[in-house]
C-alpha cells in the first residue's frame, strides 16, 4: 500500500537547507497532501540512494545541492540534454513509469530577478566555477552579456566554462581586483556560514552596478553589506532559492505555488 507522496532535498551537508520550509509552506497554502524532507546523502551513497528512491512509488523526486549536482547526471535520464548545456542538475523527478529524469531549475531561478534588465553586451564578473556557476553562466549567455570575468581559486578549472557557454572573457584568481562590471555574481559558497569569507574590494564597480549573492545563510552576507554601504543595488540568495524552488515544486506536485505569498514566505525564511 502506498503512502502520501513526498519529495526531498539531498546534499552533504544538508542541515542548512531551507528548501523543506519553502515546499511545506506551499503544500500547506494549497491544501495539498504530501511532504518535503531533507536527506543527508554522502557522495559514496549517491548511486544507492537514487536506486532506492527509484523503486518507491511515493517518491516524486528531489532537489540536489552541493556536492552532487554534477555526479547525479550519471545516474538519471537526461531528456533535455542538461549535460550538454548547463552541465549540472539540481532537480530530479520520478516519472509515472518509474523512470527518473534530471533537469535544472537553477538557471531560470537565478535569472528571474534580472529579467527586467537589459544585460546585452554588459560586462559581468562571476565568482566560482561549480554547479551553480554553470547555471549562472548558461543564463547569462542566453541574456547576451558581454565580457565575462570568472574569479576562481583554481583558474584552470574555470577556463573551460567560458568556452562551454560560448562566452568571451577571462579567468583570474580570487585575489585579483574586480573589473568595472555592471553585474557581480557570487556563485561560490564563500561567505556562507561555516565557509571562508569572500573578501572583494568593490571600489572598481560603477555606481549603477548590481551585486548578486547566491548565498542565503546568512542572508545578509559581508559582500551584500559592502555593496549596500556603497549604495549599490543588491539581489540576495532568497530570490534565486524561491525562484528555482517554484519550478521544482510544480514538477514534483503538479501544481504551481500559490501567488501573492512571497513576502510571507520571505518572512518565514528570515525569521
Amino acid at each position: 500500500m502506498s503512502g502520501p507522496s513526498y519529495a526531498e532535498v539531498i546534499g552533504d551537508p544538508i542541515a542548512q537547507s531551507k528548501s523543506p520550509l519553502i515546499h511545506k509552506f506551499w503544500l500547506d497554502a494549497l491544501g495539498l497532501a504530501g511532504d518535503y524532507r531533507r536527506s543527508h546523502v554522502t557522495p559514496d551513497a549517491l548511486a544507492a540512494f537514487v536506486e532506492q528512491r527509484r523503486a518507491d512509488p511515493d517518491w516524486r523526486g528531489c532537489n540536489v545541492t552541493i556536492p552532487h549536482k554534477v555526479a547525479v547526471m550519471d545516474l538519471v535520464d537526461d531528456p533535455g540534454n542538461i549535460r550538454g548545456t548547463i552541465g549540472a542538475m539540481n532537480t530530479i523527478v520520478r516519472q509515472p513509469d518509474g523512470s527518473v529524469i534530471g533537469t535544472n531549475t537553477d538557471a531560470a531561478g537565478f535569472y528571474a530577478p534580472l529579467a527586467d534588465l537589459d544585460l546585452e553586451g554588459a560586462p559581468v564578473a562571476v565568482v566560482g566555477a561549480g554547479g551553480a556557476a554553470r547555471a549562472v553562466l548558461f543564463a547569462l549567455a542566453r541574456a547576451g552579456v558581454g565580457h565575462v570575468t570568472i574569479l576562481n581559486r583554481s583558474p584552470l578549472k574555470a577556463m573551460g566554462l567560458l568556452a562551454t557557454f560560448g562566452l568571451n572573457g577571462e579567468v583570474v584568481g580570487l585575489d585579483s581586483s574586480l573589473p568595472p562590471v555592471s553585474l557581480l555574481v557570487n556563485s561560490s559558497s564563500l561567505g556562507m556560514t561555516g565557509q571562508p569569507p569572500l573578501d572583494l574590494d568593490l571600489s572598481p564597480l560603477p555606481d549603477d552596478a548590481i551585486v548578486y549573492d547566491l548565498v542565503y545563510a546568512p542572508l545578509q552576507t559581508e559582500l551584500l553589506g559592502a555593496a549596500e554601504a556603497r549604495g549599490l543595488d543588491t539581489v540576495d540568495g532568497l530570490d534565486m532559492l524561491i525562484g528555482q524552488a517554484a519550478l521544482a515544486f510544480e514538477l514534483f506536485f503538479d501544481a504551481p505555488p500559490p501567488e501573492g505569498r512571497d513576502d510571507e514566505l520571505r518572512g518565514l525564511l528570515t525569521a
